[in-house]
């Protein structure tokens, strides 16, 4: 169900947007308004359809396909025209276009082969300019594109027309942007297998559709859709140029639409319904505009920034400076696990009982000591008994080089121990001759995947070890929806829970502690967090989980906003030094990880850099000056 859409909450806002509960209930909606379209065409007149691909269309072709078989939709009389292909690329390869449209829609409805065409990825280039042309001329004779899906990249670009894109552009070959290129390394593995280039409908063509729907799910889109929403139109932002268009609707989901104003800053654009949370956010927002600590605010200033009716709601405005700053001093605790014998009225964890047990969940090898690495050393240093679970093998991110290196140790090793050398020799041998016709899309087979994540196994026991584990805490779940030795995973599953399940069962923890990092490039700490909390509800009616408490970390690609923070664990220049150490455990994702996302930092340097700000921040505020601060929310399931 959308959410209802107040247009004295949208005047930011320079197209139509539709906000949705969630990614499946948009992609239903939009999939029936092209299936009411579908409905109307006829043989004379066709139904023409532009189609994106990626992540944000998927369900709503897997809805269009649900209608085919389950409902009759057929589509005889629809002709399709996919927005772009990589260049060059084998129609065959499971990365190309191609293929993606054929798994997700194409085989699966009766739709005529002649009426499929989408951007041919193995022309020779000097054919791709008439290859352009004919694109365009067989869109124009049919009369143009009656509905035309899309999706939108970190860059804002629709389609591959990339930062620098012109409104009149048509169908054309262009160069893909660097950060397009980092993010197309989830699928790829490598960036320098990524194809460079593409073959892309332009601006022009997409602007002649007579429907646009843009898509755009979770966090990671949160920013790049404020931009093309909210900003002033620009080649710098193609996606901007859709503000111009006379029948384009934006459908997004919640997290995707957390930096609209209307939701960042409301009280920017309307009047605000105030409670204790949003007078937080609007105080250090204030705070941090006009850059003085909170409790130097004043009555003039709330007013002259359009805080006026926060000042009408609340009374004094030293009132709620004062109640504000100690509802963020509160937050600050040496004792992540809760202080023995304090009083805990008014810090962030329960004082009761003394000693916790704790499962912390990483849903890669590494994310453990990155986002948390201090407060685990904390919760290890005060007597708790921590456990550490790591949720997959994070095999995908180990560099080819690095399982040769270890096949080959283990090749020696086995030598030099006397080891059934014969058979260690054939096996290393088969590991060579796979790398050697390893190509773009070829999927690691079982051995390639076993040596790289005994890689990351070893290295996140090194560094729980360090952090002061011993090897009975620590649990490697290895998640079956994990293992399909690609960047796209299967879903959650029966199994995955009952792995989680048990391991909550033999633990029975006061607390639990995940990761709520959500803009993680690969997805995986999403279907990590979604496995956590299925089975925290398949316990819900053991004892133990009354009295279990579920914190959530970030600190790998983001920080929690400050206004969110319930728990803000300070750390010395040694505490960071030992979580540096802890990381630099993990020796397969230094330097230059697989999956860099788009901060070109090490993943240590990013954490520390995190930590460092946000402590900034809290001394910004007229806080504690720390070194740095891990900070962290409480779930309530």
């Amino acid at each position: 169900m959308a959410l209802e859409t107040d247009q004295t909450l949208t005047s930011l806002e320079r197209v139509p947007v539709k906000i949705v509960d969630d990614e499946l209930t948009g992609c239903i909606d939009v999939a029936r308004q092209v299936a009411e379209k579908i409905r109307q065409g006829i043989e004379e007149k066709p139904v023409v359809l532009g189609l994106a691909t990626g992540s944000s269309p998927i369900k709503v072709y897997q809805e269009l396909v649900r209608l085919h078989k389950e409902e009759g939709l057929s589509f005889k009389h629809v002709v399709t025209f996919n927005l772009d292909e990589y260049f060059p690329i084998s129609r065959e390869s499971n990365l190309s276009y191609h293929y993606f449209m054929r798994e997700h829609l194409f085989d699966h409805v009766d739709i005529p082969e002649e009426n499929i065409h989408i951007p041919d990825g193995e022309l020779s280039e000097s054919d791709v300019v008439d290859f352009c042309h004919q694109y365009e001329d067989k869109i124009d004779r049919l009369g143009g594109i009656d509905i035309q899906i899309l999706g939108i990249g970190r860059t804002g670009h629709i389609g591959f027309n990339e930062p620098g894109s012109h409104l009149k552009s048509s169908t054309r070959m262009v160069k893909l942007h660097p950060v397009t290129l980092m993010d197309a390394t989830r699928e790829f593995i490598r960036e320098d297998l990524v194809p460079r280039r593409a073959i892309t409908m332009g601006i022009s063509t997409i602007m002649k559709a007579r429907k646009v729907f843009l898509l755009a799910w979770g966090e990671k889109k949160a920013q790049i859709v404020s931009e093309s929403v909210e900003g002033l139109i620009s080649e710098d932002t193609p996606a901007t140029f859709l503000q111009d268009h006379p029948n384009v609707e934006y459908v997004i989901d919640q997290n995707a639409a957390s930096e609209l104003t209307r939701f960042k800053y409301p009280w920017i654009v309307s009047f605000v319904d105030w409670n204790d949370q949003m007078a937080k956010k609007a105080v250090i927002w204030l705070s941090n505009k006009i850059q003085k600590p909170i409790l130097k605010l004043t009555e003039e200033e709330y007013r002259e920034n359009g805080l006026g009716d926060l000042i009408n709601y609340l009374g004094d405005s030293q009132d709620i400076n004062v109640s504000v700053f100690n509802s963020i001093q509160r937050t600050i605790t040496g004792w992540p696990g809760g202080k023995p014998r304090a009083d805990d009225t008014n810090r962030p964890e329960r004082a009761m009982p003394q000693k916790k047990r704790v499962i912390i969940f990483s849903p890669h090898p590494d994310d453990d000591v990155i986002s948390m690495g201090g407060t685990f050393s904390r919760l290890v240093g005060q007597g708790h008994d921590v456990h550490v679970a790591y949720q997959t093998s994070g095999n995908i991110a180990v560099f080819d080089d690095d399982a040769r290196r270890f096949g080959e140790f283990a090749k020696d090793l086995a030598q030099y121990l006397d080891l059934e050398k014969d058979k260690m020799m054939n096996f290393y041998s088969s590991i060579v001759e796979f790398f050697s016709g390893k190509g773009s899309g070829t999927v690691d087979n079982k051995d390639v995947r076993a040596i790289k994540g005994l890689i990351r196994k070893g290295e996140a026991a090194a560094a729980a070890r360090f952090v002061g584990l011993d090897d009975e805490h620590i649990h490697f779940l290895n998640l079956p929806f994990y293992e399909t030795g690609t960047s796209k995973k299967k879903p959650i599953g029966a199994a995955d829970i009952r792995i989680i399940t048990d391991l909550l069962n033999d633990v029975k923890p006061h607390q639990v502690f995940a990761a709520g990092d959500l803009k993680d490039p690969h997805g995986t700490h999403r279907v990590c967090f979604d496995a956590i909390i299925a089975s925290l509800r398949e316990v819900s009616d053991q004892d133990w989980i009354k009295d279990c408490w579920l914190w959530l970390y970030r600190g790998a690609w983001h920080e929690w906003p400050l206004d969110e923070i319930e728990m803000a664990v300070p750390l010395s220049p040694h505490d960071l030094k030992h979580k540096r150490k802890a990381t630099f455990k993990h020796q397969s994702q230094k330097d230059t990880p697989v999956f860099p996302g788009s901060d070109p930092r090490e993943f240590w340097q990013r954490a520390e850099d995190r930590n460092r700000n946000t402590a900034q921040q809290y001394d910004n505020l007229g806080l504690t000056e720390y070194e740095a601060l891990e900070t962290f929310v409480r779930y309530h399931y």
